[in-house]
C-alpha cells in the first residue's frame, strides 16, 4: 500500500530537477559556508543543503531530492502502519493500510509539496518510527535502541522544524512510557542535542541584522471555503500560501473532504475508546497532542495569537522557526493514523478486511485525487538551461562575491512550470550575495544580510562597477532580465547567453569568510549528525537480522513439522 500510493505521488519527480518554490534541486551543491549555514544568514536550510552537497557528491543532486521525497513518504506510510499494529491491539492489516493511507495521502503533504518542503517530509516521517524506538528504548533500555534513536532524531533534523517535531514526539513518548523512562529522556535529550548542532551552530554565527520582521498575520493558518480556520487545520490543510494548495481545496469541496476525513477519525475515536482498557496510556497521550496542535494553530491565526507571535517574531532570536504554524499540524498525524487503524478494525467487523480498507480509501484518498502524480502535475522536474553550467564553470570556486540580478527572492522563469527561487545560490561555489527581502502580500518580512542589502541597493541605483568592487563583488549574473544601466555604460559582458548574463567587475577583493572557528563548528556538527544518522541506520539493520535469525531458529522444519 505505501509503495503503490508513495509512487503514484512521487513518479513525475524522477528525471531532472525539482525547482518549484522552496525546492530548488541542482547537480551538485556546493560546500560553501551558505550550505553550512555559516555565510550570516538565517540557518533556514541547515543541514539539508551540507547534507545535499556532500551526497551530490556521489548521486546527482536531482536524482537525490527525488529518492530522499520518495523515501520519506514510503517511510511515512510503513511506519504510522507499524505504529497502528503497535498500539491499535487487532488492527491487523487492513489497520495498517488505512494508517499508511492517512499518512500519505492528505492535503499537509500535498501544501507541502506545492511549497516545495520537500526535506520536511523527512521529520514529518520519522515520527511514527521515533514513537516506536522510544518505547522500546524505555520498556528494555539498550545502546541499539539508543543508536536507532539518535538516527531517527537526526532523520527527523535534515531541518530545524523537523528537529523541533522530533523532539516534541520523541520526549511525549518517553514521558508516557512506562519502564526506564529517565533513561529514555536522556538518550532524547542528548540524542536531540547532538543531531540539531548544525543549526544551532549555524543560529550562533548568523548576522544579528537579519530576520523576520513580524508577518504573523501573513504566515498563520489560512481558512480554507467555509472551514473556518480550525476546521481546515483539522483537516490537515491551512497552508499559508494560498497558491499552495490542491484545486479542490480552494472550493467548497474543501468542506466534503474534512468532513470525511474527519467522519473517518470519529468512528476510529470511538473504536479506541471502546480498547481503551487495552491501549495503553500512549493513545490517548498522542489524542491530546493532536487536540492541542489543532487548537494552538487555530490560536495562533486569531487576534491575541497574532499579537503574541508578532511580539516574538521581531524581538526573540530565532522565533522565526515557529512562523509558519500550519507545519506543526503533523504532530496530529499519529493520532490520525491511529484512528484511521481503529475505524478500519471496527469496520472489519461488518465487512471483509478488503472491503474495510476500500471504504478508508473512499473516505482519504478519493476527496484528494489532485494529490496524485505530483499533486496534479503541480510539481514536476525541470531540464536547466545550458546557461547555467556554463556560467557556474565560468566563475569556479572564488571568494569574491557574486551578486545576481533581478534581487527578487521569487522568480518566474520562462524555462520553469512555476514560481521558484533562483537555483544560482546552490550552483556556484562563491558568496552568492541577494539583496531583496521576501514579499509576502506586498509586505517585506524577511530583511536580507546587511552585506546583501548593500549590493542590493547599489544594483537598484544603476549597478556602479567601483561601488560594487568596494562591496567585494567580483561578478554580477543577470538572470533573464536587462542588466543595470551603470553596469551596462561601464563594463561588457564575460559571458552573454539566452537566460543568462554575466559581467566580470575589476578590482574586487575577497569576501569576508566565515572564521576557521566557525568552520571548525560546522563541520564537527555535521560529522555528528551523520554519525547519529549511519549509527542509527546500522542498529536498525542489526536488529532487523537478528530478529530475522531468530524467527528462523524457532521455524519448525519440514520434517520437524511431520513429526
Amino acid at each position: 500500500m505505501s509503495a503503490v500510493l508513495t509512487a503514484v505521488i512521487c513518479g513525475p519527480f524522477f528525471g531532472g530537477y525539482l525547482l518549484h518554490r522552496d525546492a530548488v534541486a541542482t547537480p551538485r551543491l556546493p560546500l560553501s559556508a551558505a550550505a553550512f549555514g555559516i555565510d550570516g544568514a538565517p540557518p533556514r536550510a541547515v543541514p539539508q543543503d551540507a547534507v545535499l552537497g556532500v551526497l551530490s557528491r556521489v548521486v546527482d543532486g536531482g536524482l537525490l531530492v527525488a529518492l530522499i521525497t520518495a523515501g520519506a513518504l514510503l517511510a511515512a506510510g510503513i511506519g504510522y502502519g507499524r505504529l497502528a499494529q503497535a498500539l491499535v491491539p487487532g488492527c491487523g492489516g487492513a489497520g495498517a493500510a488505512a494508517a499508511a493511507m492517512v499518512a500519505i495521502w492528505n492535503p499537509y503533504v500535498a501544501e507541502r509539496l506545492l511549497q516545495g518542503h520537500w526535506s520536511l517530509l523527512t521529520g514529518y516521517a520519522a515520527l511514527g518510527w521515533l514513537i516506536l524506538a522510544v518505547r522500546r528504548l524505555a520498556a528494555h533500555p539498550s545502546w541499539r535502541d539508543a543508536l536507532i534513536t539518535a538516527g531517527l532524531l537526526a532523520a527527523a533534523g535534515l531541518t530545524p522544524t523537523g528537529s523541533l517535531l522530533g523532539l516534541v514526539v520523541a520526549v511525549l513518548t518517553a514521558a508516557v512510557t512506562t519502564g526506564a523512562r529517565r533513561t529514555a529522556l536522556a538518550v532524547v535529550l542528548g540524542g536531540w542535542l547532538v543531531t540539531a548542532l548544525p543549526w544551532l551552530v549555524a543560529a550562533a554565527v548568523a548576522d544579528d541584522s537579519t530576520g523576520a520582521v513580524g508577518g504573523g498575520a501573513l504566515f498563520a493558518a489560512r481558512a480554507e471555503p467555509w472551514l473556518g480556520t480550525l476546521g481546515s487545520v483539522a483537516g490537515l490543510g491551512g497552508i499559508w500560501n494560498a497558491d499552495a494548495v490542491p484545486a479542490g481545496r480552494r472550493t467548497g469541496w474543501a468542506l466534503a473532504a474534512t468532513a470525511a476525513l474527519l467522519l473517518l477519525v470519529a468512528l476510529g475515536c470511538r473504536e479506541l475508546w471502546r480498547r481503551r482498557a487495552r491501549t495503553g496510556a500512549m493513545v490517548p497521550a498522542l489524542a491530546g497532542l493532536a487536540a492541542v496542535t489543532v487548537l494552538l494553530i487555530g490560536l495562533a491565526a486569531a487576534g491575541p495569537g497574532l499579537a503574541v507571535m508578532d511580539a516574538l517574531l521581531t524581538s526573540v532570536p530565532g522565533a522565526g522557526l515557529l512562523r509558519d504554524t500550519q507545519k506543526f499540524a503533523a504532530l496530529a498525524v499519529p493520532f490520525f493514523a491511529l484512528a484511521a487503524a481503529a475505524a478500519a478494525s471496527a469496520l472489519r467487523r461488518w465487512v471483509p478486511s478488503g472491503f474495510a480498507v476500500a471504504a478508508v480509501a473512499l473516505l482519504v484518498v478519493a476527496p484528494l485525487p489532485e494529490l496524485a502524480w505530483g499533486v496534479g502535475g503541480g510539481v514536476r522536474p525541470v531540464s536547466y538551461p545550458d546557461d547555467y553550467a556554463r556560467v557556474t564553470e565560468l566563475i569556479g570556486r572564488t571568494g569574491t562575491g557574486v551578486a545576481v540580478w533581478p534581487d527578487d527572492t521569487v522568480r518566474r522563469f520562462p524555462w520553469n512550470h512555476g514560481p521558484s527561487l533562483s537555483p544560482l545560490p546552490r550552483m556556484i561555489d562563491a558568496p552568492v550575495l541577494t539583496g531583496g527581502a521576501l514579499v509576502v502580500d506586498g509586505q517585506a518580512v524577511d530583511a536580507p544580510t546587511e552585506r546583501g542589502a548593500a549590493v542590493g541597493r547599489v544594483l537598484a541605483d544603476g549597478g556602479d562597477p567601483q561601488a560594487l568592487a568596494r562591496l567585494n563583488v567580483g561578478w554580477v549574473i543577470v538572470e533573464n532580465a536587462a542588466p543595470p544601466p551603470l553596469l551596462a555604460a561601464h563594463g561588457s559582458p564575460v559571458y552573454s547567453g539566452r537566460w543568462l548574463t554575466v559581467f566580470a567587475v575589476d578590482g574586487a577583493g575577497s569576501r569576508p569568510a566565515a572564521g576557521a572557528g566557525a568552520w571548525a563548528a560546522a563541520i564537527a556538527a555535521l560529522s555528528l549528525w551523520f554519525a547519529a544518522l549511519i549509527g542509527g541506520l546500522g542498529a536498525a539493520v542489526g536488529r532487523a537480522v537478528q530478529s530475522r535469525s531468530a524467527s528462523t531458529r524457532c521455524t519448525p522444519s519440514a520434517v520437524d513439522s511431520q513429526e
